[in-house]
Protein backbone atom coordinates (compact mmCIF):
# COMPACT_ATOMS: atom_id res chain seq x y z
CA UNK A 1 0.00 0.00 0.00
CA UNK A 2 1.31 3.46 -0.94
CA UNK A 3 1.54 5.92 1.96
CA UNK A 4 -0.75 8.80 0.96
CA UNK A 5 0.33 12.42 0.85
CA UNK A 6 -1.24 14.60 3.56
CA UNK A 7 -4.19 16.68 2.38
CA UNK A 8 -2.21 19.70 3.62
CA UNK A 9 0.24 19.23 0.73
CA UNK A 10 -2.35 18.49 -1.94
CA UNK A 11 -5.03 21.04 -1.13
CA UNK A 12 -3.08 24.20 -2.13
CA UNK A 13 -2.32 22.71 -5.55
CA UNK A 14 -5.95 21.72 -6.06
CA UNK A 15 -7.29 25.11 -4.95
CA UNK A 16 -4.83 26.98 -7.19
CA UNK A 17 -5.98 24.89 -10.16
CA UNK A 18 -9.64 25.50 -9.33
CA UNK A 19 -9.04 29.23 -9.02
CA UNK A 20 -7.32 29.26 -12.40
CA UNK A 21 -10.29 27.50 -13.99
CA UNK A 22 -13.07 29.43 -12.25
CA UNK A 23 -11.53 32.76 -13.17
CA UNK A 24 -13.31 36.00 -12.30
CA UNK A 25 -16.93 34.89 -12.55
CA UNK A 26 -17.05 31.19 -11.76
CA UNK A 27 -18.53 28.45 -13.94
CA UNK A 28 -21.03 30.48 -15.94
CA UNK A 29 -22.17 27.39 -17.87
CA UNK A 30 -23.19 25.59 -14.70
CA UNK A 31 -24.73 28.77 -13.30
CA UNK A 32 -26.79 29.24 -16.45
CA UNK A 33 -27.95 25.68 -16.99
CA UNK A 34 -28.28 23.99 -13.60
CA UNK A 35 -30.58 24.74 -10.68
CA UNK A 36 -28.76 25.87 -7.56
CA UNK A 37 -30.05 22.97 -5.44
CA UNK A 38 -29.72 20.22 -8.07
CA UNK A 39 -27.77 17.12 -7.07
CA UNK A 40 -25.70 14.80 -9.25
CA UNK A 41 -24.21 11.33 -8.88
CA UNK A 42 -21.30 10.44 -11.12
CA UNK A 43 -18.39 8.01 -11.39
CA UNK A 44 -14.74 8.51 -12.18
CA UNK A 45 -13.76 5.71 -14.54
CA UNK A 46 -10.59 4.56 -16.29
CA UNK A 47 -11.12 4.54 -20.03
CA UNK A 48 -7.76 2.85 -20.59
CA UNK A 49 -5.76 0.37 -18.55
CA UNK A 50 -3.12 1.87 -16.26
CA UNK A 51 -1.80 2.47 -12.77
CA UNK A 52 -3.74 4.91 -10.62
CA UNK A 53 -2.42 7.91 -8.70
CA UNK A 54 -4.12 11.09 -7.55
CA UNK A 55 -7.50 10.00 -6.22
CA UNK A 56 -7.10 12.41 -3.31
CA UNK A 57 -6.70 15.25 -5.81
CA UNK A 58 -10.09 14.40 -7.27
CA UNK A 59 -11.64 14.12 -3.80
CA UNK A 60 -10.27 17.46 -2.64
CA UNK A 61 -11.34 19.21 -5.85
CA UNK A 62 -14.91 18.09 -5.28
CA UNK A 63 -14.93 18.91 -1.56
CA UNK A 64 -13.43 22.35 -2.14
CA UNK A 65 -16.59 23.34 -4.04
CA UNK A 66 -19.08 21.20 -2.12
CA UNK A 67 -17.88 20.31 1.39
CA UNK A 68 -20.98 18.17 1.88
CA UNK A 69 -20.33 15.99 -1.18
CA UNK A 70 -19.85 12.23 -0.76
CA UNK A 71 -16.74 10.80 -2.43
CA UNK A 72 -16.33 7.02 -2.28
CA UNK A 73 -13.13 5.56 -3.73
CA UNK A 74 -13.53 2.19 -5.45
CA UNK A 75 -9.81 1.81 -6.18
CA UNK A 76 -6.59 2.87 -4.47
CA UNK A 77 -3.52 4.73 -5.64
CA UNK A 78 -1.00 2.22 -6.90
CA UNK A 79 -3.66 -0.13 -8.27
CA UNK A 80 -3.21 -1.48 -11.78
CA UNK A 81 -6.68 -1.29 -13.34
CA UNK A 82 -8.31 -2.42 -16.55
CA UNK A 83 -10.17 -0.17 -18.95
CA UNK A 84 -13.69 0.40 -17.66
CA UNK A 85 -12.79 0.20 -13.98
CA UNK A 86 -14.78 2.53 -11.72
CA UNK A 87 -12.29 4.44 -9.60
CA UNK A 88 -14.66 6.47 -7.43
CA UNK A 89 -18.32 7.43 -7.04
CA UNK A 90 -19.32 10.94 -6.06
CA UNK A 91 -22.63 12.55 -5.10
CA UNK A 92 -23.10 16.24 -4.45
CA UNK A 93 -24.30 19.58 -5.68
CA UNK A 94 -24.47 19.39 -9.46
CA UNK A 95 -23.00 22.83 -10.09
CA UNK A 96 -20.10 22.11 -7.78
CA UNK A 97 -19.31 18.70 -9.26
CA UNK A 98 -19.30 19.96 -12.81
CA UNK A 99 -17.19 22.98 -11.88
CA UNK A 100 -14.64 20.70 -10.18
CA UNK A 101 -14.66 18.10 -12.96
CA UNK A 102 -11.81 19.39 -15.13
CA UNK A 103 -9.44 20.13 -12.26
CA UNK A 104 -10.11 16.70 -10.76
CA UNK A 105 -9.57 14.93 -14.08
CA UNK A 106 -6.50 16.96 -15.02
CA UNK A 107 -4.69 16.02 -11.82
CA UNK A 108 -5.94 12.45 -11.62
CA UNK A 109 -5.14 11.77 -15.28
CA UNK A 110 -1.72 13.43 -15.11
CA UNK A 111 -0.61 11.59 -11.99
CA UNK A 112 -2.01 8.27 -13.20
CA UNK A 113 -0.10 8.76 -16.45
CA UNK A 114 3.14 9.19 -14.49
CA UNK A 115 2.37 6.10 -12.39
CA UNK A 116 1.51 4.08 -15.49
CA UNK A 117 4.73 4.93 -17.32
CA UNK A 118 6.74 4.32 -14.17
CA UNK A 119 5.20 0.87 -13.74
CA UNK A 120 6.28 0.01 -17.28
CA UNK A 121 9.90 0.92 -16.51
CA UNK A 122 9.81 -1.02 -13.25
CA UNK A 123 8.46 -4.09 -15.04
CA UNK A 124 11.17 -3.79 -17.71
CA UNK A 125 14.00 -4.24 -15.17
CA UNK A 126 12.33 -6.90 -13.04
CA UNK A 127 14.79 -9.59 -12.00
CA UNK A 128 17.83 -7.32 -12.08
CA UNK A 129 19.42 -5.47 -9.16
CA UNK A 130 18.67 -2.07 -10.67
CA UNK A 131 16.02 0.20 -9.22
CA UNK A 132 14.23 2.90 -11.22
CA UNK A 133 14.19 6.44 -9.89
CA UNK A 134 12.87 9.79 -11.05
CA UNK A 135 14.64 13.16 -11.44
CA UNK A 136 13.86 16.83 -10.76
CA UNK A 137 12.45 17.20 -14.29
CA UNK A 138 8.96 17.72 -12.93
CA UNK A 139 6.12 20.12 -13.73
CA UNK A 140 6.69 23.34 -11.73
CA UNK A 141 4.39 23.33 -8.73
CA UNK A 142 3.57 19.63 -9.02
CA UNK A 143 6.82 18.03 -7.82
CA UNK A 144 5.50 16.48 -4.62
CA UNK A 145 2.48 15.06 -6.46
CA UNK A 146 4.44 13.75 -9.43
CA UNK A 147 7.07 12.15 -7.22
CA UNK A 148 4.25 10.55 -5.25
CA UNK A 149 2.90 9.18 -8.53
CA UNK A 150 6.32 7.69 -9.26
CA UNK A 151 6.11 5.81 -5.97
CA UNK A 152 2.63 4.63 -6.93
CA UNK A 153 4.23 3.15 -10.05
CA UNK A 154 6.71 1.17 -7.97
CA UNK A 155 9.87 3.26 -8.39
CA UNK A 156 12.00 5.33 -6.02
CA UNK A 157 12.42 9.07 -5.67
CA UNK A 158 15.68 10.87 -6.37
CA UNK A 159 16.24 14.08 -4.40
CA UNK A 160 13.24 16.37 -4.06
CA UNK A 161 15.13 19.62 -4.42
CA UNK A 162 18.44 21.38 -4.22
CA UNK A 163 18.48 21.19 -0.44
CA UNK A 164 18.20 17.50 0.45
CA UNK A 165 21.34 16.06 -1.18
CA UNK A 166 24.49 17.31 -2.90
CA UNK A 167 24.61 16.46 -6.60
CA UNK A 168 27.72 17.70 -8.36
CA UNK A 169 27.03 18.14 -12.08
CA UNK A 170 29.33 18.92 -15.00
CA UNK A 171 29.11 22.68 -14.55
CA UNK A 172 29.97 22.39 -10.86
CA UNK A 173 33.01 20.31 -11.84
CA UNK A 174 34.06 22.91 -14.40
CA UNK A 175 33.70 25.72 -11.86
CA UNK A 176 35.72 23.81 -9.24
CA UNK A 177 38.48 22.70 -11.60
CA UNK A 178 37.88 18.96 -11.38
CA UNK A 179 35.84 16.07 -10.05
CA UNK A 180 38.07 15.35 -7.09
CA UNK A 181 38.21 18.94 -5.93
CA UNK A 182 34.42 19.30 -6.21
CA UNK A 183 33.86 16.19 -4.10
CA UNK A 184 36.38 17.29 -1.48
CA UNK A 185 34.66 20.66 -1.16
CA UNK A 186 31.27 18.96 -0.89
CA UNK A 187 32.53 16.60 1.81
CA UNK A 188 33.91 19.52 3.82
CA UNK A 189 30.57 21.35 3.58
CA UNK A 190 28.08 18.52 4.08
CA UNK A 191 26.63 17.46 7.38
CA UNK A 192 26.90 13.81 8.41
CA UNK A 193 23.39 13.03 7.13
CA UNK A 194 23.84 14.63 3.69
CA UNK A 195 24.67 12.34 0.77
CA UNK A 196 27.18 13.43 -1.85
CA UNK A 197 26.73 12.38 -5.48
CA UNK A 198 28.93 13.34 -8.41
CA UNK A 199 28.18 13.08 -12.11
CA UNK A 200 30.95 11.80 -14.39
CA UNK A 201 31.01 11.45 -18.15
CA UNK A 202 34.11 9.25 -18.63
CA UNK A 203 35.93 6.37 -17.02
CA UNK A 204 38.81 8.75 -16.25
CA UNK A 205 36.47 11.00 -14.27
CA UNK A 206 35.05 7.92 -12.56
CA UNK A 207 38.51 6.90 -11.34
CA UNK A 208 39.07 10.40 -9.97
CA UNK A 209 35.67 10.36 -8.27
CA UNK A 210 36.27 6.98 -6.65
CA UNK A 211 39.51 8.23 -5.14
CA UNK A 212 37.64 11.18 -3.58
CA UNK A 213 34.98 8.99 -1.97
CA UNK A 214 31.45 10.16 -2.84
CA UNK A 215 28.39 8.20 -1.75
CA UNK A 216 26.98 7.92 -5.26
CA UNK A 217 28.41 8.33 -8.77
CA UNK A 218 26.13 9.21 -11.67
CA UNK A 219 27.32 7.70 -14.94
CA UNK A 220 26.08 10.17 -17.53
CA UNK A 221 25.37 8.80 -21.00
CA UNK A 222 27.81 5.91 -20.66
CA UNK A 223 27.79 3.20 -23.30
CA UNK A 224 26.75 -0.29 -22.20
CA UNK A 225 30.38 -1.38 -22.46
CA UNK A 226 31.59 1.45 -20.25
CA UNK A 227 28.78 0.86 -17.76
CA UNK A 228 30.06 -2.69 -17.30
CA UNK A 229 33.62 -1.43 -16.89
CA UNK A 230 32.40 1.15 -14.36
CA UNK A 231 30.66 -1.54 -12.30
CA UNK A 232 33.94 -3.46 -12.17
CA UNK A 233 35.93 -0.37 -11.23
CA UNK A 234 33.59 0.59 -8.43
CA UNK A 235 33.51 -2.96 -7.04
CA UNK A 236 30.65 -2.07 -4.71
CA UNK A 237 32.41 0.88 -3.05
CA UNK A 238 29.76 3.39 -4.12
CA UNK A 239 26.23 3.36 -5.47
CA UNK A 240 26.30 3.63 -9.25
CA UNK A 241 23.49 5.50 -11.02
CA UNK A 242 23.07 5.32 -14.79
CA UNK A 243 21.45 8.35 -16.37
CA UNK A 244 20.89 10.06 -19.70
CA UNK A 245 18.54 9.22 -22.55
CA UNK A 246 17.07 6.12 -20.92
CA UNK A 247 14.05 4.68 -22.75
CA UNK A 248 11.82 1.64 -22.38
CA UNK A 249 13.76 0.09 -25.26
CA UNK A 250 17.14 0.53 -23.55
CA UNK A 251 16.45 0.30 -19.83
CA UNK A 252 16.70 -3.50 -19.59
CA UNK A 253 20.12 -3.58 -21.22
CA UNK A 254 21.29 -0.81 -18.89
CA UNK A 255 20.00 -2.70 -15.86
CA UNK A 256 21.81 -5.87 -16.90
CA UNK A 257 25.20 -4.11 -16.73
CA UNK A 258 24.96 -4.30 -12.93
CA UNK A 259 24.32 -0.65 -12.00
CA UNK A 260 22.37 0.00 -8.82
CA UNK A 261 20.02 2.78 -9.93
CA UNK A 262 18.69 4.05 -13.25
CA UNK A 263 17.29 7.60 -13.21
CA UNK A 264 14.68 8.39 -15.83
CA UNK A 265 13.55 11.96 -16.46
CA UNK A 266 10.87 10.71 -18.84
CA UNK A 267 8.81 9.39 -15.92
CA UNK A 268 7.65 12.92 -15.22
CA UNK A 269 8.52 15.03 -18.25
CA UNK A 270 7.18 12.70 -20.95
CA UNK A 271 4.33 10.70 -19.40
CA UNK A 272 1.05 10.73 -21.30
CA UNK A 273 -2.15 11.49 -19.41
CA UNK A 274 -4.14 8.37 -18.57
CA UNK A 275 -7.62 8.68 -20.04
CA UNK A 276 -10.05 8.97 -17.13
CA UNK A 277 -13.57 10.34 -17.36
CA UNK A 278 -16.38 11.54 -15.10
CA UNK A 279 -19.76 10.19 -16.16
CA UNK A 280 -23.12 11.04 -14.61
CA UNK A 281 -25.52 8.32 -13.63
Amino acid sequence: MIAPLPDLLIDPVVRAALAEDLGRAGDITALACIDADATLTATFGARKAGTIAGLDCARLAVLALDPAAKFKARAADGDAVAAGTVLAKVTGNARALLSAERTALNLLGRLSGVATLTAQYVAAVEGTRARITDTRKTTPGLRALEKYAVRCGGALNHRFGLDDAILIKDNHVAACGGVGEAIRRARAFAGHLVKVECEVDSLKQLAEALDAGPDVVMLDNFSLKNLRVAVGMAAGRVVLEASGGVTLDTVRDIAETGVDVISVGALTHSASVLDIGLDAG
